[in-house]
């Protein structure tokens, strides 16, 4: 099983008897629908709908919830969190710096030594549940045995979307990172910063940028990179690894690229554009027969 240790990631504990009240009223995520052992995506909003903090959240106890982020944004997090706490009675807490240990089954896995370590720790949910994708907050170095190389695969091929490499906080929607997809948001629990815009481009399915994966001819570009079909741009490439990464992309404009055959290009490199496994959206207008993989 491989196992990789993430560095520059930090965790903060949100405790209290009114922890729960208050994250519910600000996170975009259905703590109602998170259970124990689970690490389920959510984000924190601007009043316009944009993701102004994304994270991984779980619960650690009875009356405690721990949020995982990169450590470059962890302190502004915190600020955030103790300005919409006001009187609620909630201790927010950031734990030093450490290691998170990332496993998973790769496709020789499978033994009995390997389902006994899986069980352990938090289950990334934004996985497929067959890939048993597990995080652990305490760890060290010497527990790792797969490459932070292998963890960009495994989140490229699933499509998994991270700030800083994928999208720009304050710049994207939860839809266009695929938080609808993956429980990171809910349409059903009331009220939450931002609500009311996520909620209208969910209904009246105005969503049009989305992460997919990018396929390259060669290797891909560096991250950040323009995606244009034509004269026009469609996109810019997120994380990369060899001829494969993630894109954030206007899935319309894509569409009408590949109607027309018409080569899309992140740099100068030919892509294929493809849409993850298990994701509810499409290409709109894609005719059929346009292959996309």
């Amino acid at each position: 099983m491989p196992t990789v240790g993430l560095s520059g990631r930090t965790i903060i504990d949100v405790r209290g008897e009114e922890a729960e009240h208050f994250l519910q009223n600000i996170l975009t995520t259905d703590l109602d629908e998170l259970r124990t052992g689970d690490a389920r995506a959510s984000a924190l909003l601007t009043p316009q709908g944009k993701i102004m903090f994304d994270f991984l959240i779980s619960r650690d106890g009875n009356l405690g919830f721990a949020i995982e982020c990169r450590s470059e944004i962890s302190t502004d997090l915190v600020r955030r969190l103790m300005l919409y706490r006001m009187r609620a009675r909630a201790e927010i807490i950031q734990r030093d710096e450490s290691l998170v240990l990332v496993s998973w089954h790769s496709e020789s896995s499978g033994s009995q030594t390997d389902s006994t370590e899986a069980a352990t720790g938090l289950t990334d949910t934004r996985f497929p549940d067959t890939l048993r994708v597990m995080r652990r907050y305490a760890g060290t170095d010497n527990e790792a045995t797969a490459s932070e190389t292998e963890w960009l695969d495994l989140r490229i091929s699933n499509g998994v979307a991270e700030s800083g490499t994928d999208y720009v906080l304050g710049e994207a929607f939860p839809h266009d990172v695929l938080l609808d997809q993956n429980g990171g948001v809910s349409f059903k629990k009331g009220c939450f910063i931002g609500q009311e815009v996520v909620s209208r481009m969910q209904h009246r399915g105005t969503a049009r940028r989305r992460i997919v994966i990018a396929l390259g001819s060669t290797d891909l570009p560096e991250p950040g990179t323009e995606i244009r079909a034509g004269s026009r741009t469609t996109g810019t490439l997120g994380s990369v690894s060899g001829t494969s990464g993630l894109a954030l992309v206007r899935i319309d404009r894509a569409a009408e690229a590949m109607n027309s055959n018409m080569p899309i290009l992140a740099g100068e490199v030919p892509i294929k554009l493809t849409i993850p496994d298990g994701s509810d959206f499409s290409f709109p207008g894609l005719r059929a027969g346009v292959e996309t993989d």
